[in-house]
């Protein structure tokens, strides 16, 4: 396990966790990898930009962040009232968040996308000053018109392009489903800011749809989240921008290298939430592809790496895959290496050893289908399949018991009568209240750490 280090910056680790051993003739490797960056924090950090600090990232100071927060104007945010007062007063919460020297804008959506402040296409840099600004600004916010997301993605990005900075992130706020635009619109949208920027999306209210929050979450490797009773967006926005604003080291990626003839089967982030990386590679060199991660504060995340290799014999062994976690240099140049580990498959004839599960693979493999059983089962649900929504919720109800998913658990609660949880025996509630069933469907993807 290498680790990257120089003084005031961000140090990361990985650790494997597998078990390496395989019968005769097994191909298939899982490693679970745990990623740990440490000694950032949003006070006496620095800014990681490539080999070398950044002038600017001098010791103490924290590093260059831009900040776009996208609040949904639509008619609807009219019904109640109080909705938009208080996404007027959570964003303003949000700005008050903001830390000295921080660039930021706020864009109204509706069924286009417009700048509230600063205008103009630029970007004000947050002091007292440009604080009271902006919240005066949003005194004019007023709700009216239709919801085209992709419009208020694509001017985010290109407020976000203008600044000159490591840390590029958005918040976006909806009540409504994206009515204004076709779904192909608002992927293009998101495809097009793929990479740019991060994004946390959260839905108020119960009028949305999940799938669209969701998606622009995934996409921009954000958070997403409901906040069913508009009093609690004030409290929301603050957290998400203190975590923003906790950001030291953005775009690195996990680059996986195999030998020839491995063949990799999934990468996937595991915690703190499920999030499929597989598709998301690009290419980096014979045998090597860079998977993405976002940006980093201090935190730890694990994803799941499986890899067929080729049969060997009894004794053998091979490094089945190397990952290392990568800084590209915003120059061009050769990108840094922060931190890497290896996975490795020995044959074996002692059957104890190449049955045994690592308690990580089991625990994540667990967790991934506790989320997706969630899925089926609420999509079966909506569509009157009650036989189905019930075995696939009961399975998930034993899922959640059986790894401590205690916050899971409660939300499932709230959908289905649990009859015995070690069976996964239970019956579909009558009548669920939407915000309940939203709440599970948007925080399924949400994963507990396995105890090491």
């Amino acid at each position: 396990m290498a680790n990257f280090s120089k003084p005031n910056a961000p140090q990361f680790s990985v650790e494997v966790y597998q078990n390496e051993y395989l019968p005769e003739g097994g191909r298939e490797v899982n490693a679970i990898v745990t990623v740990t960056s440490t000694g950032g924090g949003t006070v006496g950090g620095a800014a990681l930009t490539g080999a070398a600090l950044t002038p600017s990232a001098i010791p103490g100071q924290a590093p260059g962040a831009a900040v776009v927060i996208m609040v949904d104007c639509s008619g609807s945010m009219d019904y109640p009232p109080t909705k938009m007062r208080n996404a007027r007063d959570a964003t303003a919460a949000a700005i008050d968040t903001l830390r000295d020297g921080v660039t930021f804008a706020v864009v109204a959506g509706t069924h286009q996308a417009k700048e509230v402040y600063p205008g103009d296409g630029r970007l004000a840099t947050a002091d007292a000053r440009t604080r009271a600004q902006a919240k005066e600004a949003l005194r004019k916010l007023s709700a009216g018109g239709g919801t085209a997301i992709g419009t208020w993605l694509k001017l985010a990005d290109r407020l976000l392009t203008s600044a000159d900075t490591p840390i590029r992130h958005g918040i976006l706020l909806t009540d409504g489903r994206n009515e204004h635009e076709s779904p192909a619109d608002l992927k293009a949208a998101l495809d097009a800011c793929a990479g740019r920027f991060t994004c946390d999306a959260r839905g108020v209210g119960t009028d949305w749809e999940v799938k669209e929050v969701t998606q622009i979450a995934s996409a921009l490797l954000g958070t997403a989240d409901i906040v069913a009773d508009p009093s609690g967006l004030a409290a929301d926005f603050t957290r998400m921008m203190e975590d923003a604003m906790g950001k030291e080291v953005a775009d690195v990626a996990l680059r996986l290298w195999t030998p020839v003839g491995v063949e990799i089967k999934f990468v996937k982030q595991v915690a703190p939430t499920v999030e499929e990386l597989t598709d998301r590679r690009t290419e980096a060199g014979p045998r090597a592809g860079d998977y993405p991660t976002g940006s980093w504060g201090d935190e730890s995340r694990d994803y799941h790496v499986c890899v067929q290799v080729p049969e060997a014999g009894i004794g053998q062994e091979m490094l089945a895959a190397r990952v290392s976690l990568i800084l590209p240099d915003p120059a061009g140049g050769t990108p840094q290496t922060l931190s890497q580990g290896l996975v490795r498959a020995v044959w074996t004839e002692d059957m104890a050893a190449s049955t045994a599960i690592n308690p990580q693979v089991a625990h994540y493999t667990g967790q991934a289908e506790l989320a997706q059983v969630i899925q089926q089962g609420l999509d079966a649900r909506k569509s009157g399949d009650i036989d189905g929504a019930t075995a696939k919720l009961g399975r998930a109800v034993q899922l959640a018991a059986a790894s401590g998913n205690a916050d899971t658990a409660k939300l499932l609660a709230k959908v289905v009568d649990v009859v015995d949880e070690a069976t996964g025996t239970v019956r579909l509630k009558a009548k669920v209240a939407e915000a309940d069933e939203m709440t599970l469907e948007t925080r399924s993807t949400k994963t507990v750490r396995v105890k090491k």
